[in-house]
């Protein structure tokens, strides 16, 4: 076939059906002929569906819904329709390309008719809670919160995330599991009653998501990542994958949203379910608006986290908090107002969220390889993913805040292959823009059909727009550290984006006498770069709620 692009299987909800679809990505240049130019493609959408209709109705199955989608090469559409028995539903899926290739309709449909039905969906029906947590930045760390503050409560969780499946807290199949397979694995252990799910936008578009419902689904933000990959080309189009999470949770559940990403609250107009916003501005319309609704809300009032509903429910001071680092990372800031929303949203009792809150540290027990501080004589290191230019942003937020009077911020940069040339410039530019002494440290195993002769490149492009005409690279995140530690002096703040040697970059610290930072720690340093001022604490905040927002 010459017209069939790709042909995929999607377990579960996706991102055209709430349950089980076939994708077919085909190229129409041969069927279409003259036709084919950006501004045909409507009706080159309804001839496609028009065409996988008949082709159905033929082989028996009337009333098929179908969707068709645009790609960026005016060639190429996909086809989505659902399916209930797999080789059949392939089946049609080969027909519509053999059709496009010059086949009959008659013969393309004869040989659907021939296919045995095959078997049904995978696709899980939950049998006890699930969250499940979506989103650019910030989801892997929401997820393990949630996962921490229900095992407070005395659940035995199950919780899948890009490190594996973890039961009980106990790590019992490593790898990445932020696709269907997850949620799956999860639920597959019986002695679990209580589930969280990190979804990402990969598993989404290859595999659907692998349960038919949630209870509670959170979504963080969306910012540029990943884009370039499976059609999704720009932040709108990433918006609409993130959506199917809400989209899918259960009119008696609530949808946990950002209040301040327009994208993400937007979703509101997708999800059956009751939202529940976070945001750090106590004065957001959006938090006025949904709770005249019905909804509720989680937000920070003089200092502390106070639930709306509309009431309100002051629950602790962010200074008791230990992994918005002494207030002083407003990304963690957000995971952890998104935490406590899911975990409130799910029955969690507020004791128990404040209990979990409270003991939840930034540190490789509880949230291995995000924004986990090091003391290393007399410097201080910050480890974080930091995948992206929002990521980026947010551990230069530490870094700054961790420096003291006269200590110099240097930087180890890195960045996966199938990152766009474009993001890898631009964490150049933030890199040698906002440290005093950048390297890059590269991920082998991470490359994805790139040389690091390319990324050498497309990050010193970037260094360069902000006047900074050399930057080293070093072959592995390790090397990146150990040069950094080498050119620095005590006072020093060294923060490296680590993803590919995670934990060997925490035991060479350790190695070399390094300690991980306690909460106290953390927010000596804190008042430290402060000038001495000691982080801000303040009586139970008295808040006046309008009259209009008591229904």
């Amino acid at each position: 076939m010459t017209s069939l692009v790709e042909l995929r299987v999607l377990e579960g909800p996706n991102l055209y059906f709430p349950r089980a679809a076939i994708k077919v990505t085909v190229d129409v240049t041969e069927w279409a002929g003259a036709d084919v130019d950006p501004f045909a493609a409507p009706t080159l959408m309804r001839r496609l569906a028009g065409t996988v209709r008949e082709l159905a109705n033929r082989a028996g199955t009337h009333r098929l819904a179908v969707r068709v989608r645009p790609t960026r090469d005016p060639h190429v559409f996909v086809v989505a329709y659902p399916w209930r028995h797999r080789d059949r539903a392939r089946a049609l899926g080969e027909a519509v390309a053999a059709v496009l290739d010059g086949s009959s309709v008659e013969a393309a449909a004869a040989e659907v008719t021939r296919t045995l039905p095959g078997p049904a969906p995978t696709t899980i029906r939950p049998r006890v809670p699930v969250v499940a947590v979506t989103g650019t930045n910030g989801k892997t760390t929401t997820s393990r919160m949630i996962a921490h503050i229900a095992r407070t409560e005395g659940h035995l969780v199950g919780w899948s995330n890009t490190d594996g499946v973890y039961v009980d807290g106990v790590l019992v199949e490593p790898g990445d599991y932020s696709g269907p397979s997850g949620a799956g694995r999860v639920l597959a252990h019986p002695e679990v009653d209580f589930a969280v799910t990190e979804t990402a936008r990969g598993g989404i578009l290859l595999k659907g998501i692998g349960v038919l419902w949630n209870d509670v689904s959170v979504v963080t933000n969306v910012t540029a990542d990943h884009l370039g990959l499976q059609g999704i080309d720009t932040v709108d189009q990433l918006a609409e994958v993130k959506s199917v999470v809400p989209r899918i949770t259960r009119r008696a559940g609530w949808a946990v949203l950002n209040a301040d990403d327009p994208r993400v609250l937007a979703m509101r107009a997708v999800t059956k379910a009751r939202p529940w916003l976070f945001t750090r501005d106590p004065d957001s319309p959006a938090v006025r608006e949904v709770l005249n609704a019905g909804g509720r809300a989680t937000t920070v009032v003089d200092g502390w986290i106070v639930v709306r509903d509309p009431g309100v429910e002051p629950l602790l001071e962010l200074a008791d908090v230990p992994m918005t680092l002494a207030g002083l990372s407003h990304f963690n800031v957000e995971n952890a107002l998104a935490a406590t929303s899911a975990a409130l949203a799910a029955g969690i009792g507020s004791e128990h969220v404040v209990a979990g809150l409270r003991s939840f540290r930034p540190d490789a027990e509880h949230n291995p390889g995000r924004m986990n501080v090091f003391s290393l004589d007399g410097r201080t290191v910050v480890m974080d993913l930091a995948h992206n230019e929002a990521g980026l942003a947010a551990l230069v937020e530490i870094l700054r805040g961790l420096r003291t009077a006269g200590g110099r911020l240097l930087l180890g940069l890195g960045a996966v292959g199938d990152r766009t040339d474009e993001l890898v410039e631009m964490l150049g530019e933030i890199g040698a823009r906002d440290s005093d002494e950048v390297v890059i440290g590269h991920k082998e195993h991470y490359l994805r059909g790139r040389t690091t002769e390319e990324l050498d490149a497309l990050f010193r492009a970037g260094a360069a727009r902000v006047g900074v005409g050399e930057v080293p690279a070093y072959p592995t995140e390790l090397a990146a550290l150990q040069e950094l530690v080498r050119r620095s002096r005590p006072g020093d703040v060294i923060g490296l984006m680590c993803h590919a040697e995670r934990e060997q970059v925490h035991q060479w610290i350790i190695d070399q006498g390094g300690t991980a930072d306690a909460p106290e720690v953390l927010r000596e340093k804190v008042r430290a770069a402060t000038g001495g001022t000691d982080v801000p604490r303040s009586a139970m905040p008295q808040i006046d709620v309008p009259r209009n927002d008591v229904p």
